[in-house]
């Protein structure tokens, strides 16, 4: 930006129509009066023109320091928006993760618990056999008591034989409930055991 120069010249006043007398002295004065104050009134500008020259170059210079900074921010909030995406992805995986955990969790526990009622079915039935087992041995240990009075003598190996056979036959039954009952809660043990690793990794999340 640069200042106008004044077209105005001392000169000049003395180019005017010479006037004779006191008229010419008052007009070369006043002439110069006006070219004093013109003067002044540049010289104001002039510093007023530079005032602004140097407002306008800090506020130019505050423009760019702003403008950097803006661009530092927007960098700053690129950055921490990508971050933030890989978070929530981060979170949606560990929600998924968390959900099948669970599941998983669930299905084990309702297979324990089928697993019991099936122990408890078994014992059940075991218990029923082993009464009807020992009621039966009731009844044969009482013929037997009275196997002279009941039966003649050869037919005795005949009712012996029958019953070993059928105790022979309920002990069987009674083994096998008993090996049934300890394959469930075998089951049941390791499946504890496979739930207990899952509910910790749960319990670290």
């Amino acid at each position: 930006m640069s200042v106008v120069e004044s077209s105005f010249n001392v000169e000049d006043v003395f180019r005017f129509p010479q006037a004779p007398g006191r008229e010419k002295d008052l007009k070369i004065e006043e002439l110069l009066s006006k070219l004093r104050k013109l003067q002044q009134v540049k010289l104001v500008l002039e510093e007023e023109v530079k005032e602004a020259l140097s407002l306008c170059s800090t506020l130019r210079d505050e423009d760019n320091a702003l403008t950097a900074e803006i661009l530092q921010l927007q960098g700053i909030l690129s950055e921490k928006e990508e971050t933030c995406r890989s978070l929530q992805f981060k979170l949606e995986d560990l929600e998924q993760e968390s959900q099948k955990q669970s599941e998983l969790k669930q299905q084990k526990e309702e297979l324990v618990q089928q697993y019991s009622c099936q122990i408890q079915e078994t014992k059940l039935r075991h218990r029923k056999i082993r009464m009807k087992f020992e009621n039966q041995l009731q009844q044969l240990i009482g013929q037997h008591k009275n196997f002279c009075t009941l039966f003649t003598p050869e037919r005795i190996p005949t009712e012996i034989q029958s019953a070993e056979y059928a105790t022979e036959q309920l002990l069987k039954a009674e083994k096998q409930k008993v090996e049934q009952v300890e394959n469930l809660q075998e089951e049941l043990s390791n499946a504890q055991s496979t739930n207990m690793p899952q509910d910790a990794k749960t319990a670290a999340w």
